[in-house]
């Protein structure tokens, strides 16, 4: 354990209470990379999205790749690629000429030909001819398939090197230097990484997942993952398929987006129509179009509906100029707080260029946040009554530059998420956060009360000092966007009110209080902050636990300790207090021996909960978490070994 007081900034905070402050700026944000653009396909290295050209510079220093996507990328070191900014760099020619004894119909070959007589050409697999096209010999062909994927596109040898060969596919590029004997990806940094829907964001022991553009497959980023982007079940993929063909049949038109809550269901159809059943799909009473003139309205991209209050939702939809003279928007985003009676158009002064593909919302402050092809916007407007429509502000700040395929906010409206096409996810602090501060748990994600002892987290304010009661609060730390507290030992009661003196003014909070109310600390992708108690390494996918061995869980909210220890100091590295509460431990809801409950040396705020693994145990991914006086913590994800 090292000795230091650890800090832990709203990134991993929870929503607890609306402290109902604003700021009057949105500080810039500071987005994270969750996870990268590669992903695991049980091909002979990780994979990316669809390239459809590669090839050489003249000397063969530089290797470029094509994305079906038009984007071009470039390496020196064929590991890193950056994408090329010299608009002149442009594919060779293809040249495809007829040679006897061509493997496969169609066979495509290496744009630059080899003096040696040498060929590569690229089908269903990859070839090489050794002797002028008289002979070929399959170079990724395995039981039928190729051990690259599918869609062999592209196919260059090295000026340099004739076994020095690369050929692009739908899962990438792949590099041999032995004449095609063996194969190795250069996709683990190469940005494309097919963009879909975010399908759920890290809750729990789940991480992010996605779609697949242009597949029916879904991915997840898992707490603990450090190497590529896994296939998970894609029962939620086709689901959403199959109710699209399911309620295109009834509504006799081609529905292009859906969204349920509670008893009702919006559609979007591919001409812009908006259809509404209020009664869980017995009838569908409300169908609106907008009426633009200029333009014929495109399929709708996504709905945005209120959890608890169905009859608010937001959606967006495309447009097409009835002729290239029209200045019709391209993009609309329509509000609704009467179940789709009526829409307005609340799109004012997107980009012309703005193209949307999601939506997302929080309707307690009115944000509502929207993927385009140039990046992220957001407003805030109210959405429980008409009113006039307000400006939007780009969000995209320190994103790198391409199109946003979709947006989503936590459960508790804290973090924003964004699916950027060829990057995967980035995530930030919601910007409407930064506008309306809240307390929030320093541990996790989810909503619970403070106890004596805990740590929680301001987010949207600068705390020069807080209090309660009498009682002096420490103030951890303090930037622009968050400062960091602990409760004090002292609280009593069943709420606990916090004054706090803020660079832009002061504000009181009132929060429930409990003796106890346990959470495990994990990262902004959901790894959980778990330990091996003999070696101090931190576990996760490629370092787990082991079956018989002891494990430290770093967690806060653990209440009072015997003896009793002061507020805002770090706890000593011998002997340090324990938990008055009784502790227990369960992994997959079995439960295990916590050997000791104390708080974490050398840590203000932290607790340190140990806990001996039973010497048999099933293999892979658990659900851990830990309770006490019946007040369970948030569930984290452990990867077990024997």
């Amino acid at each position: 354990m090292c000795p230091k007081v650890t800090i832990r900034i709203l990134s991993v905070a929870s929503l607890l209470l609306t402290a109902g402050f604003v700021f009057a700026q949105t500080p810039v944000l500071d987005w994270r990379h969750i996870g990268n653009a590669a992903v695991e396909m049980s091909l002979p290295s990780v994979a990316t999205g669809p390239v459809d050209r590669v090839w050489y510079s003249e000397d063969g220093s530089v290797l470029y790749a094509r994305t079906t996507t038009g984007r071009i990328f470039e390496t020196t070191d064929f590991e890193q690629w950056r994408r090329s900014t010299d608009g002149r760099i442009s594919p060779p020619s293809a040249q495809n000429p007829e040679v006897a004894g061509a493997p496969e119909a169609g066979l495509r070959l290496a744009s630059q030909r080899l003096a040696s007589g040498r060929l590569y050409g690229v089908g269903r697999n990859a070839y090489r001819s050794d002797d002028g096209g008289l002979s070929w010999s399959n170079l990724t062909g395995y039981k039928g398939v190729s051990i690259l994927g599918e869609w062999l596109s592209d196919v260059a040898a090295s000026p340099r090197d004739p076994d020095e060969v690369v050929v692009a596919s739908l899962n990438g590029v792949w590099r041999s230097m032995d004449g095609g004997l063996s194969w190795n990806g250069l996709n683990q940094f190469l940005p494309n990484l097919p963009a879909g829907r975010l399908l759920s964001v890290p809750s729990g022991s789940r991480g992010v997942r996605l779609s697949l553009a242009g597949r029916m497959a879904e991915i997840e980023w898992a707490p603990g993952e450090k190497s590529a982007w896994k296939p998970v079940n894609s029962s939620d993929v086709i689901a959403e398929r199959d109710t699209r063909s399911a309620l295109s049949g009834v509504l006799k038109h081609t529905i292009t987006a859906i969204n349920a809550v509670k008893d009702y269901i919006y559609a979007g159809d591919s001409e812009g129509r908006l259809i509404v059943s209020p009664d869980a799909g017995t009838s569908w009473p409300q169908e609106f179009k907008l009426k633009d003139k200029q333009a014929d309205l495109g399929s709708v991209q996504a709905i945005w509906v209120d959890t608890n209050d169905p009859r608010v939702a937001v959606a967006v939809l495309g447009a097409r100029p009835v002729n290239p003279q029209n200045t019709a928007k391209p993009t609309y985003v329509l509000r609704t707080m009467n179940g789709g009676v009526f829409w307005d158009d609340i799109t004012v002064n997107l980009p012309d260029n703005a193209v949307a593909h999601g939506v997302a919302a929080d309707r307690g402050t009115g944000a509502v946040y929207v993927a385009t092809d140039v990046g992220v916007f957001f407003t805030m407007t109210d959405l429980a009554a008409a009113g006039r429509p307000t400006s939007w502000t780009s969000a995209s700040e320190g994103l790198p530059s391409a199109p946003a395929t979709d947006v989503k906010l936590d459960a508790g409206g804290n973090q924003l998420y964004v699916d950027l096409d060829g990057y995967g996810v980035y995530a930030a602090i919601a910007p409407h956060r930064l506008r309306d501060a809240r307390v929030v748990s320093a541990a996790d994600y989810s909503s619970r009360p403070a106890s004596p002892g805990a740590l929680l987290s301001v987010l949207g304010a600068r705390v020069e000092s807080a209090s309660s009661a009498n009682t002096v609060v420490p103030v951890l730390a303090a930037t622009d966007t968050a400062s960091q507290i602990q409760v004090p030992f002292e609280a009593k009661g069943s709420t606990v009110s916090l004054a706090f003196e803020a660079a832009a003014g002061r504000f009181v909070v009132g929060l429930p209080l409990l003796n106890v109310a346990p959470a495990i600390f994990v990262d902004p992708e959901g790894t959980p902050l778990i330990m091996d108690a003999d070696s101090g390494v931190l576990l996760d996918a490629t370092k787990p636990a082991h079956s018989g061995t002891r494990i430290q869980v770093l967690a806060t909210g653990f209440g009072r300790v015997k003896p009793d220890w002061p507020t805002g100091l770090a706890a000593p590295l011998a002997d340090p207090p324990r938990v008055v509460a009784a502790v227990h431990a369960y992994l997959d809801r079995i439960p295990l021996e916590v050997s000791k409950s104390e708080l974490a040396g050398g840590y203000v705020g932290f607790y340190l909960i140990e806990i001996q693994l039973p010497r048999v145990l099933n293999t892979g991914p658990a659900e851990l978490y830990v309770e006490a006086e019946g007040q369970q913590s948030n569930r984290v994800r452990l990867y077990i070994e024997p």
